[in-house]
């Protein structure tokens, strides 16, 4: 590769995700490495600039280091890294302790961190790059590698920039198109280029200049599920529940600046913001919602609030805003993601950004401690497991028969499926037979089974719902969740934290019994449990509504000519057969069956074509504009 051309392609690789680090940027090159990073300060404010460089005495700049993410134990490892090898810190930050922790303890030290973050360290000595990503997938980590070298990035719009200089193709992947009309998101390790990957969740690498990324999977989630005994044996599992999450949202208030929280009528957020008013009595809470009945928690909400004694900040959203802002949104996200709770997320961002620069969130509860409605339907659907084989295969026969919005029509179906057929994470957008009059390039062959074959071959023998939730954190949790999750905050130059995704919660949850988790009556039901202290008595056993987005009513009057302009301006027919599109959009306009969710998701996916495939719509990027401090 070309040192000076690289220099340069790192500079417009940068300036495009200027948003994710405003406060300050730096460059470094050496040997055959060049490091461009844009920095948010969150703790250490003055020093930790990066690319930083440190090593032991006797070889003070042996390695470079690029980080994103924070390290909540870094005080406890610097100061175990001090007492064991020696070690010596120049900066009171969480970014040396990983470098430090990498020269002493090698690559197991990935697993000592406590924390979200992507990073890479090159070691200017052996000529070797080391990098990892976060237990869960937090925080996001793309790679290119072509003739003309290999390029990571925590967006791939930055990846992109450097493709002419790294020689590789920006075609497009189209099996990971079909993928993503399946499940509204397009499955790690891939993206919608062929060309540009993703470093999975859990997973470290080395790499040597010339060469692929040698990948090891440092950290596998399995749950093992231990019996309670009787009423003391669960007061003592709720006591641990309740003491790891109060010892995990106390280290994710480490910061030197103002940390905030997201909070939603529901459990998780609450309890987050409860926990975090005892680390910060000054503490700010901010929520979103709609103007529509039955599709706002803003009351709850502000009544939570009321009951916590926190600062409180509501931002509504309009469907004449969320028509303007979506393509600056689908730029930010990289790659199409059809969740429309991400825009409500987007706007609550910007709107804490003015107050905070840090906010909680309450993702991963739902995954670690059975919190979605979709894990009881193992219950619902046990007289079908009793059935015989045969005769489940002619239910499904008949299912297939019976005209769509039928009542009872998808339960006949699912009902007559395995486990293994029937489920492949939250987000159920096309099936199979609905989606190949819409993708002309539709392939059979392809299907969920390619995701997660490996998830329940690893959760064989398990209980449905535990299995449930292992292909969740290998699908819904890392494509959806924490994708939209990072992508909404960070693009206002937000950080966002998760306190329930951390390894010691983690090992308590993976211990909880299916009686603890799910009940005719509840899910979640140790977590509610655990924090019945802590959380307001109204909010305690309420179902999980999230941030409900109206689409399914905009789309029939609002939305209709915006939608139907999309379409219609798309060029995107060699992938799409835009006359079922219509179909769809005017089905659902009729009223007699709703299909928002699949018109949301070619709508995203064509405004996506149109921004990085056909270069026809460019969103006007606004520059950063926040101090260094809040």
């Amino acid at each position: 590769m070309d040192a000076a051309a690289a220099r340069s392609a790192v500079g417009a690789a940068m300036r495009c995700q200027r948003h994710r680090g405003p406060d300050e940027s730096g460059t470094w090159t050496g040997g055959e490495a060049v490091f461009g990073f844009n920095r948010l300060s969150m703790i250490d404010i003055e020093h930790s600039h990066q690319p930083l460089l440190w090593g032991p005495p006797e070889t003070p700049q042996r390695y470079t280091l690029l980080f994103n993410g924070e390290i909540y134990n870094y005080l406890e490892l610097r100061a175990e890294l001090t007492a064991k090898f020696g070690a010596v810190f120049h900066t009171d930050g969480d970014s040396e302790t990983i470098v430090a922790a990498y020269h002493y303890l090698g690559e197991a030290a990935v697993s000592r961190l406590r924390g979200m973050f992507a990073f890479l360290i090159w070691d200017n000595h052996r000529q070797v790059l080391f990098g990892a990503r976060d237990p869960f997938g937090i925080k996001p980590l793309f790679y290119a590698v072509g003739p003309g070298g290999a390029a990571f990035a925590s967006e791939k719009k930055s990846l992109l920039e450097l493709a002419p200089v790294l020689g590789v193709k920006l075609e497009m992947d189209k099996r990971a198109l079909q993928h993503y009309l399946t499940l509204q998101y397009v499955p790690e390790p891939a993206t919608l280029h062929s060309a540009v990957h993703r470093i999975e969740s859990g997973t470290s690498f080395t790499l040597t200049p010339g060469e692929e990324p040698k990948k090891r999977r440092y950290f596998t989630p399995r749950f093992a599920p231990r019996p309670v005994g009787g009423p003391a044996d669960a007061e003592k599992l709720y006591q641990r529940i309740a003491d790891v999450m109060s010892d995990s949202v106390r280290m994710h208030m480490r910061a030197d600046v103002t940390v905030g929280s997201f909070l939603s009528g529901g459990i998780d957020s609450t309890a987050i913001a409860a926990l975090a008013k005892q680390h910060n009595p000054d503490l700010i809470t901010f929520t979103t919602g709609f103007e529509r009945q039955g599709y706002s928690e803003v009351d709850v909400a502000a009544e939570s609030a009321a009951a916590l004694g926190v600062k409180h900040v509501v931002r509504t959203v309009s469907a004449p805003e969320m028509m303007e802002a979506l393509p600056l949104i689908v730029w930010y996200l990289d790659d199409p993601v059809a969740d429309p709770a991400l825009v409500p997320l987007w706007f609550i961002a910007r709107e804490a950004r003015k107050h905070v620069k840090v906010v909680l969130s309450g993702e991963g509860a739902d995954e670690l401690f059975g919190g979605y409605t979709i894990y009881r339907e193992p219950l619902s659907l046990a007289p079908f497991e009793r059935v015989p084989g045969s005769l489940r295969k002619l239910m499904g026969k008949v299912s297939a028969k019976i005209p769509e919005g039928t009542r009872g029509k998808d339960l006949l179906r699912r009902g007559s499926l395995s486990l293994e057929d029937r489920y492949y994470g939250n987000a159920r957008i096309f099936r199979d037979d609905q989606l190949a009059p819409v993708l002309r390039t539709f392939d059979p062959a392809i299907g969920h089974r390619d995701l997660t074959a490996g998830p329940y071959r690893e959760s064989a023998g398990w209980d449905p719902v535990t299995r449930m939730q292992h292909v969740d954190l290998y699908t819904w949790l890392r494509g959806d969740i924490l994708v939209k999750a990072d992508k909404m905050t960070m693009a206002n130059s937000l950080e966002l934290r998760v306190p329930f995704l951390d390894p010691e919660v983690f090992a308590v949850a993976a211990q909880v019994p299916l009686d603890q988790k799910i009940t005719r009556e509840t899910t979640k039901f140790a977590l509610r449990q655990a924090l019945r202290r802590v959380v307001p008595a109204h909010v305690l056993n309420r179902r999980k509504l999230g941030f409900p987005v109206p689409i399914r009513l905009w789309l029939r009057d609002e939305m209709y000519d915006w939608a139907r302009t999309i379409i219609l301006d798309s060029e995107t027919d060699a992938l799409l057969d835009k006359n079922a599109v219509m179909r769809l959009l005017e089905e659902h306009r009729t009223g007699n069956l709703d299909h928002s969710r699949r018109i949301w998701a070619l709508l995203v996916f064509m405004l996506w074509h149109g921004i990085f495939i056909e270069r026809r719509i460019r969103p006007v990027v606004p520059e950063p504009h926040y101090p260094v401090k809040i």
